[in-house]
């Protein structure tokens, strides 16, 4: 099968939610192994090219990237609580998986994402306004 029949797949299915959660499963963990490799290589530049290390702190530091890291922490969170509920119903409820307890605990993990992610997001878009905009006291 090559990838265009594949990718195609991803675009024209319209599974509902389901289809959504396995996408942004997808997606975010896409994102979390682009974060590591992009961490790891500015890391190694600590010991390899120091003064390069600190350009790419202060690339961090400029609004797009924060932005980023907002999305990256609600990756983390989404893709380590779905990642939870693929592995309870496969472990422990695999003659529970039908398409309503799907939906439930799909709207669950969105809830459970939400709740966790949205006191860091606050914090972390205060600090963009305050430190990169000059706002709200800053």
């Amino acid at each position: 099968m090559s990838t265009r029949v594949a990718l195609s797949g991803y675009v024209r299915y319209r599974g509902g939610l389901g289809q959504l959660m396995f996408v942004l499963h997808r997606v975010t963990g896409l994102g979390i192994l682009l974060f590591l490799i992009i961490h790891i290589l500015d890391t190694a530049t600590v010991y390899f090219y120091p003064s390069l290390y600190n350009e790419a702190i202060a690339i961090y530091r400029t609004t797009p990237f924060m932005i980023g890291e907002i999305f990256l922490v609600f990756s983390v969170l989404f893709h380590g609580v779905n990642g939870v509920r693929i592995a309870l119903f496969d472990l422990y409820f695999p003659h529970k998986w039908n398409i309503e307890s799907e939906r439930t605990s799909s709207i669950w993990t969105l809830v459970i994402t939400l709740i966790l992610w949205l006191p860091a997001a606050i914090w972390m878009l205060r600090s963009l306004l305050i430190y990169n905009f000059g706002l709200l006291g800053g």
